[in-house]
């Protein structure tokens, strides 16, 4: 079977590009001129692309390429996949294809259930700190492999989703596992495939070190981390608040970011720490991510509204109530049901001693109102069927102030294309209920 091991590989060969969002898109762009013909296929094609579906002749055209280069969204180990590989043709990523190429001690990687996103940011930030080049590349930015990104120089900080890890048999230079909880159960098929898939880019070959946080169960599962494994204790001095980050699991994501950052540059972590400490207000946190979108004095008591939208699985909007533990929370959950057990969030739920109220939406909504009732069933649940709804209904039940948190644990795909939309909504919301 041809297996490429660079884009060059794919010269005047027949190249099918399977999944066309952001990512097939930019593999698309990278192979004009290289490619001597593309096949470009997706599940549910926009009405005169030009892609075919996959369903009506698209799998068919697949399986005359020379080499498939799959979009993230496919699982892996989904039957039209699986029967491409059956018929001899090579399935694999852009991405996989551009860490062959790249220079790869340049390239600082970051995966995890929760966390990654705001690593992401941290390390690049960090390393701008420092004076260095850096670029925040993958789910956080652009896909590297696009030709309008420049990778000739600096450092190239990506964010890995486990949908990407799959893909990938070359390490980066630097792996960094922020977390380690359940998501995407349906792509993956089970709790110990995803663990596997997800940790996978920490085994995968060529001389790197890989960064886990120091605890139980990443000293459990030391069988599947490969790489130079390095164990890093969370932050004790709280740099994180200084940055404008919430929760303990941010200190945690500091120290990460630090202990890369001084290893990639060869500098101490307290120079590091020095230097973020003097820049450290410049930093943005995430959008989506425990951001303050709006304050108001409601009926005589303060309200708060937290935008947490990139909280799509059960761990960070567990993490999330963690935040506000002493505060009333009125929580915004549900969405796109892929799934996963639902049952930390039913727990935290019950652990909660400030009163709590649960708003819930969509399929993945009405599952955790039912996860949380069984633990509790005393627990306020509302299930609303819009945004409008949601946020309108926090704010009667929270009389006497708190905080409404829009921290859904689950993907926004049943009524918005992506999470970044849900969050637009939640804000457009409170901002037409409390004003500018």
């Amino acid at each position: 079977m041809f297996r490429p091991t660079g884009f060059a590989d794919l010269a005047q060969r027949r190249v099918g590009i399977f999944g066309y969002g952001v990512e097939g898109r930019a593999s698309a762009a990278r192979l004009v001129g290289v490619a001597q013909g593309l096949v470009l296929v997706d599940d549910a094609p926009a009405p005169g692309s030009g892609v075919l579906a996959t369903d009506e002749g698209g799998l068919e055209q697949l399986l005359t390429c020379d080499v498939v280069l799959k979009s993230p969204g496919i699982p892996r180990r989904r039957s039209d996949v699986l029967a491409i590989e059956a018929a001899g043709v090579c399935v694999t990523s852009a991405l996989n294809l551009w860490l062959h190429d790249v220079d790869r001690s340049r390239v600082i990687a970051v995966t995890g259930t929760k966390g990654k996103s705001t690593t992401t940011a941290l390390v690049a930030f960090f390393l701008e700190c420092l004076g260095e080049r850096a670029q925040r590349l993958g789910n956080i930015g652009q896909p590297p492999y696009d030709p309008d990104v420049d990778d000739h120089e600096g450092w190239l900080v990506l964010e890995v989703s486990s949908f990407q890890c799959v893909d990938l048999d070359v390490a980066p230079g630097i792996v960094v596992v922020t977390s380690l909880g359940a998501d995407h159960l349906d792509w993956h098929g089970s709790l110990d495939e995803y663990r596997s898939d997800k940790l996978s880019l920490t085994r995968t070959r060529g001389e790197h070190t890989t960064l886990v946080p120091d605890t139980e169960l990443f000293h459990s599962l030391t069988s599947q981390l490969g790489g130079d494994l390095v164990f890093i204790d969370a932050d004790r001095e709280h740099l994180a608040s200084s940055l404008g980050l919430l929760g303990s699991h941010s200190d945690s994501n500091v120290a990460l970011a630090l202990a890369a950052v001084a290893l990639a540059t060869a500098t101490s972590g307290d120079h590091v720490r020095r230097r973020v400490e003097e820049n450290a207000t410049a930093f943005v946190p995430l959008r989506g991510r425990l951001t303050l979108v709006a304050t108001e004095q409601h009926n005589g008591a303060t309200l708060r509204y937290v935008d947490d939208g990139l909280a799509t699985s059960a761990l960070p909007t567990v993490a999330a109530l963690d935040v506000f533990a002493h505060d009333p929370v009125a929580l915004i959950v549900g969405g796109f049901d892929r799934g996963v057990e639902y049952s930390p969030i039913a727990e935290a739920l019950d652990q909660r001693s400030a009163t709590t109220f649960l708003i819930t939406m969509g399929p993945a909504g009405e599952r955790i109102g039912r996860a949380a009732t069984a633990v509790d069933p005393g627990l306020v649940v509302d299930h609303v069927s819009t945004m409008s709804d949601a946020v309108r209904r926090a704010r009667a039940l929270l009389v006497e102030g708190g905080v409404v948190l829009l921290s859904p644990g689950a993907p926004s795909f049943d009524q918005y294309r992506n999470w970044q939309e849900r969050s637009d909504d939640f804000a457009s919301v409170v901002r037409s209920l409390i004003g500018p």
